[in-house]
């Protein structure tokens, strides 16, 4: 698949509370936006296949054509827990790759709120399955003291991890939260799962966006401009409690990770910045170590250093990440592929990272019993 696909246009919509936006609304904007966004303009016929990014209720493929109108060509609909739209991407990226279609397009979509299958409605639903007070937080909490008892990082460091998340969603404009916080805020803010305070916690948000990719060798004709797919990776771990290592680490990220570098035949040290996983603040440092920005057990350090900020040597969520922009879980990771598109063409505006040439996607999803069982990645390069 290394560049064979290239990503032409990309769009999205104010990540938010939507009450005033129906599903068909938000999808509908994200794919003008994406039309929009194509330098030379691309006519919707030319679009062979759609994947569309959701994880529940009762989307099928007319959800995504109805709004958009486009009938008459396949639609599939990807679900794979929080890596849903990254996902997308990839098996659209595929078929593109395999010589099926020359043009599709991805959108990504959640409703959280007040959609009648809205996820937000899932934590009052009593599910035998689920053991008692396992909820995210708690997962991710105990994340948390593990790093912390094992590795030697502190509260402190992951509220950094927020304050820096949250700078840069103040400076991008589609973000859930754009104002600022202080690391004192962060620290006295109400604990929902020690050692996580509210603002270690990533909102509950709606959104929508969308991404149009064609045969590289096709590129030209839409944008002077493409962005490449260098390499792809997915993998799944166990989705029992206690198989993983020792509660600090995303086995599954490290082998996705892993599959992406060897396809685009690059190393950790080639990524000039990334969008990656942060539905909590832990959750991006165990990242970094997994992702193999740094040594098992440092990644902490990277954030004490400023090496993640955005004017350090490897930025990282520039657009605020989950814990600013938000997590409308069909819709983030092709967000992320979105963000990464704008950098690699020197269009992310007031958050745009100097002398970028390769950019990195990646989400984590979670099972019923294990946090971080599913891994994808991406790798796009100018």
């Amino acid at each position: 698949m290394k560049n064979k696909i290239a990503v032409i246009g990309a769009g999205l919509i104010d990540f938010g509370v939507l009450y005033h936006k129906s599903p068909e609304m938000m999808m509908e904007e994200a794919y003008i936006n994406a039309l929009q966004s194509v330098d030379n303009g691309i006519d919707p016929h030319e679009i062979q296949a759609a994947w569309l990014g959701t994880l529940r209720g009762r989307f099928t493929g007319v959800t995504l054509a109805q709004p958009t109108g486009l009938f008459k060509i396949p639609v599939s609909r990807v679900e794979n827990a929080c890596a849903t739209g990254n996902d997308a991407f990839r098996n659209a990226c595929f078929a593109i790759a395999a010589g099926v279609y020359d043009n599709a397009i991805i959108i990504g979509y959640e409703k959280m709120h007040d959609e009648k299958g809205g996820l937000i409605k899932l934590a009052g639903i009593k599910d035998i399955w689920m053991r008692r007070a396992r909820t995210m937080p708690s997962f991710f909490g105990l994340r948390g003291t593990r790093h912390m008892h094992q590795y030697g990082s502190t509260k402190e460091d992951f509220a950094l991890i927020s304050v820096k998340n949250r700078h840069n969603g103040a400076l991008y404009p589609h973000a859930h939260f754009r104002k600022e916080v202080t690391i004192e805020q962060v620290l006295k803010a109400p604990i929902i799962s020690w050692p996580l305070g509210l603002f270690d916690c990533c909102p509950v948000t709606d959104g929508a966006a969308a991404v149009i990719v064609c045969k590289a060798e096709l590129a030209k004709k839409y944008t002077d401009t493409p962005v490449f797919v260098g390499g792809s990776g997915l993998s799944v771990d166990s989705w029992q409690l206690g198989e993983d290592e020792a509660l600090a680490s995303f086995p599954a990220s490290k082998d996705a990770s892993r599959q992406a570098y060897r396809m685009a035949g690059l190393e950790p040290k080639d990524i000039d910045v990334g969008e990656i996983h942060d539905c909590f603040s832990v959750t991006e440092v165990i990242n970094y170590e997994d992702l193999g920005f740094c040594e098992k057990g440092q990644g902490h350090k990277l954030i004490r250093e400023g090496v993640t900020t955005l004017e350090g040597e490897k930025p990282m969520n520039p657009s605020g990440g989950l814990l600013a922009k938000g997590h409308p879980i069909g819709a983030t990771g092709v967000a992320q592929i979105a963000e990464i598109f704008e950098q690699l063409r020197g269009q992310a505006g007031k958050i745009q990272v100097a002398d970028v040439n390769v950019g990195m996607t990646h989400n984590i999803g979670v099972g019923r019993d294990n946090t971080g069982s599913v891994g994808c990645v991406h790798i796009l390069t100018r």
